[in-house]
């Protein structure tokens, strides 16, 4: 979600009748149809005054404004200067999962004949019908969206916010036409970019992680830098796919936030599934063929340097930065950190009283579930009865994540090095398992890919305070035991869980 572009104010009445539109507005409602539904609408002026002003239309401020206007009633103004969703719906995990979706059909096809099944492909995979089909997909829900604020009565401003006060926002519209908005509370949930290009010649010719989505064609070559969940996603992807893919990682493996073993067992297999890794790697320059558009990347690994020749795209996944510039937040007082992130508590409230922040602009855990829950804790407790909510905030210690690698990985609460220097090696008992799925029973032994977990405990009471686990099926597995482990579950309780037999996470429960 990018908050900060100059367009206009929208209102969405459900049924417009008897309205003469003049060719400048229709030019203008046109230009805007990539951004929004096909639903009428015509220009309003901006209201002056609102009680809950959220900037940004990504899941956290949606969230915020939501419960805040929906359930509680308060006069809530959300301002966007993008497609409504922000990064997870537009650029992020939603279309992701789609293309993942897609490389798991393409793996089950390659896999079908261990099984019996003769499939012969008439034609190769149609990546630019099912761009089509995706990009439509996203647009509904951008529609979705957008019909749930008219919903819950919010007002909903498509333009550039630009904080002037603590109590005052500037809104800039397509125009430069601009108006100030008064407000008794303002939330900032302007989400984050891509961290820009390395200083090297030529960088460029690259693109960023939200350049993936635009690709129109299958490419035959591609290269990705970076070593954390989005750049080892698109590798896997591609890869799946049919692509020849290279991945240049600064260390010997990738996911380097998440446990040794998730680490060292996906780069594995990475490596056995065929995705050329350079690793200890970094690029010097990128030339351009002028006739072709192919790219040459020059580069420095554990092998030597190199060059990697015809190379249809490069995407730089280096990383993602809060989206604060130019939003004015000297202006109102509002302190960040060294990194530019806002800074925050627990309970959302930054350095000034009635203004505060949530999401990957403040960044604690950049993962959408998360800023929506802290947008829906924060409205509750603005909002509603505060013999209820006056003390709610987001916990933010065990939060699940996935990531949707080839295969899988799942990860709650701290790593094994993580729990050494929090509570000592001597105070934790950690149990492991290794396996292959039943899912690769009827495959040749060079075709089995490897189910690995981990449970770390602390005590004497065996306390699960980590669970880290990669192998088919673990982004589905891993939500139920987080409600466990937010239950304060035992080694024990794990153990007085009768498994499910025959399924990978019955080994969860039977460890030993």
């Amino acid at each position: 979600m990018q908050a900060l572009a100059f367009l206009g104010r929208v209102s969405v009445p459900t049924t417009i009748t008897n309205i003469h539109i003049s060719k400048t507005a229709a030019l203008r409602i046109t230009s805007l149809s990539r951004q929004f539904s096909s639903t009428s609408r015509i220009m309003a002026p901006i209201s002056k005054e609102t009680d809950f002003l959220v900037i940004g239309g990504g899941s956290g401020g949606l969230g915020a404004a939501r419960m805040a206007s929906g359930k509680f009633g308060a006069k809530a103004m959300i301002v966007e200067s993008n497609r409504l969703g922000g990064t997870c719906v537009n650029v992020g995990c939603v279309p992701k999962k789609v293309t993942f979706n897609a490389a798991a059909i393409a793996e089950a096809i390659h896999e079908g004949k261990d099984y019996g099944f003769s499939v012969k492909e008439t034609a190769p995979f149609d990546w630019t019908t099912f761009k089509t089909k995706r990009d439509a997909y996203i647009k509904r829900l951008n529609g979705i969206y957008e019909r749930n604020l008219t919903k819950d009565s919010i007002e909903y401003v498509y333009g550039r916010a630009k904080l002037l006060s603590k109590n005052e926002v500037e809104i800039t519209e397509h125009d430069g036409t601009k108006s100030t908005v008064r407000a008794n509370r303002i939330v900032l949930a302007v989400g984050g970019r891509p961290a820009s290009f390395p200083a090297i010649p030529g960088a460029e010719h690259g693109i960023n992680s939200d350049g993936f989505f635009d690709i129109a064609t299958l490419p035959k070559k591609v290269a990705l830098v970076g070593a954390g969940y989005i750049a080892v996603e698109f590798a896997g992807m591609f890869n799946a796919l049919g692509v020849e893919t290279h991945l240049f990682i600064r260390h010997k493996t990738f996911l380097r936030h998440f446990d040794p073993m998730i680490q060292d067992g996906v780069t594995a297999e990475y490596e056995r599934l065929g995705v050329h890794l350079h690793k200890e790697s970094s690029q010097s320059r990128v030339d351009k063929d002028p006739a072709t558009g192919n790219l040459t990347i020059h580069y420095k690994d554990a092998n030597g340097e190199g060059q990697l020749s015809d190379v249809e795209h490069l995407i730089w996944a280096i990383g993602r930065v809060p989206e604060t510039e130019h939003l004015g937040l000297e202006s109102a007082g509002v302190k960040v950190d060294e990194k530019g992130y806002i800074v925050a508590d627990d309970f959302q409230n930054t350095s000034v009283d009635n203004i505060f922040a949530l999401g990957d602009v403040c960044g604690k855990v950049e993962l959408t579930p998360v800023a929506i829950a802290a947008g829906r804790r924060l409205a509750e407790r603005l909002y509603g009865p505060p013999q209820l909510f006056a003390n709610a905030k987001l916990d933010y210690s065990g939060i699940p994540s996935v990531v949707f690698a080839h295969p899988e990985v799942g990860s709650i609460g701290l790593t094994e090095p993580e729990a050494v220097a929090q509570y000592g090696a001597e105070n934790l008992k950690v149990y492991t398992t290794n396996f292959t799925a039943m899912y690769y029973a009827m495959m040749d032994p060079a075709d089995k890919a490897p189910t690995k977990y981990k449970i770390v405990c602390v005590g004497p009471e065996e306390r699960v305070v980590g669970l880290h686990i990669m192998g088919l099926g673990s982004g589905e597995m891993l939500q139920g035991f987080g409600v466990a482990m937010k239950m304060g579950a035992t080694k024990a309780d794990f153990d007085s869980c009768v498994a499910i037999h025959p399924t990978s996470a019955e080994e969860l429960v039977t460890m030993r």
